[in-house]
C-alpha cells in the first residue's frame, strides 16, 4: 500500500507518528509539499519531498508525469496555478491564473454543506470551462468577461432567465429533491432546514410553493441567525418568538440563536435545531404539568 499526502506541511511529531505506522504496517509513504517550513522534515525523513519553487499541484504532476505519460493541455493548466499559488507575478500565466483562483473563491453558488456533490460537479465545470481559454491572447480578460456566461450555461433551463433566477430554481429543485434529508418537525408542522442557502425569501417560498406538504422554512446562518418562512400554515413570528425569542411577520420572521455553533457538516447543524426544538417542548410540557 501506498500513502500519498500533498500540500501539507507535518512537525517533526506527525512525521515519527506516520513513519511508525508505515513500518508496522509495510506501507510505503510519500509526502509532496512546498511549505518552506517543513524544511526540518524533509532533511529528516527520505519520504519527505520538498520544493519550495514550485506549488504542490505543479509538485504533484512533475511526480506522476515521470510514472505516467505527461498530458500537454494538463501540464498548461498546471503552469497557470502554479503562478498564482507561488505569486509569481512577472510570468505569463499570472493574470490568467488570478482569473482562475477568482472563478473558484468565489463559487458559492451551489451550497457546499448542503449539496456536496453538486457543488464538487459545479467547481470542475468552471474549471472545464476556463480550461478552453489558456494560451488565447488576453485569455485573463477574455475568461472574466465569459465568467457569468459560463456560470449561467451550468444553471441553464428551456427558458433563459437572470442568472440569480436561475440559481434559485436549481436550489429549489435540489430541495425538493433531497428534501427528506433535510425534514424537521415543530408542533405537529412539517418544515425543511438550510443552512446558509442565501436569497431566503425567494427560495423558501419557492419551496414552500413546489411542495404543499412542506409548512415552514428555516434558514441559519453562519452569524447565529434563523430566518423563518411560511406560506400560510404556520405564523413563524409565533415559532421565532417561542425558540429564539425572535419576530416578524406571520409568513416571514426571524432571530438570533445565540448558542449556535456552524460547521461542515449538516447533521451537528441540524442536530442543534432539533435539540432547540425539544428543548422548549420539553419546557412547554413541564409548565403545563404544574398547572
Amino acid at each position: 500500500a501506498i500513502i500519498l499526502i500533498t500540500d501539507l506541511n507535518l512537525n517533526l511529531n506527525q512525521c515519527e507518528e506516520f513513519e511508525k505506522i508505515c513500518k508496522e504496517k509495510n506501507i510505503k509513504i510519500f509526502l509532496l509539499d512546498h511549505h518552506q517550513s517543513g524544511e526540518e522534515c524533509a532533511q529528516k525523513y527520505s519520504w519527505y519531498l520538498l520544493d519550495s519553487k514550485r506549488c504542490a499541484t505543479k509538485i504533484v504532476y512533475d511526480f506522476f508525469s515521470k510514472i505516467c505519460t505527461p498530458v500537454l493541455e494538463l501540464s498548461k493548466f498546471v503552469d497557470v496555478v502554479n503562478a498564482v499559488d507561488i505569486w509569481l507575478s512577472e510570468d505569463e500565466n499570472f493574470e490568467l491564473g488570478k482569473v482562475f483562483l477568482g472563478l473558484i473563491a468565489n463559487a458559492k453558488e451551489i451550497n457546499r454543506v448542503m449539496f456536496k456533490e453538486s457543488q464538487i460537479d459545479y467547481m470542475f465545470f468552471l474549471l472545464d470551462k476556463a480550461w478552453k481559454f489558456i494560451g488565447k491572447e488576453n485569455a485573463n480578460i477574455l475568461l472574466d468577461n465569459a465568467t457569468h456566461f459560463i456560470k449561467k450555461d451550468y444553471f441553464a433551463r428551456k427558458n433563459d432567465d437572470t442568472l440569480s433566477n436561475l440559481i434559485s430554481c436549481f436550489v429549489v429543485e435540489k430541495l425538493s429533491e433531497l428534501k427528506e434529508n433535510f425534514s424537521i418537525e415543530y408542533e405537529g408542522h412539517k418544515g425543511i432546514l438550510t443552512s446558509n442557502i442565501g436569497n431566503t425569501s425567494v427560495i423558501g417560498n419557492d419551496f414552500l410553493v413546489k411542495n404543499p406538504d412542506y409548512d415552514f422554512f428555516i434558514d441559519v446562518s453562519s452569524r447565529k441567525t434563523l430566518s423563518f418562512r411560511a406560506n400560510g400554515k404556520i405564523d413563524v413570528s409565533l415559532m421565532a418568538k417561542n425558540l429564539v425569542g425572535g419576530g416578524g411577520h406571520k409568513n416571514a420572521s426571524g432571530g438570533l440563536f445565540a448558542t449556535f455553533k456552524d460547521g461542515a457538516n449538516y447533521n451537528h447543524i441540524k442536530a442543534q435545531i432539533i435539540d432547540l426544538i425539544k428543548s422548549k417542548e420539553l419546557k412547554k410540557e413541564n409548565n403545563e404539568s404544574k398547572q
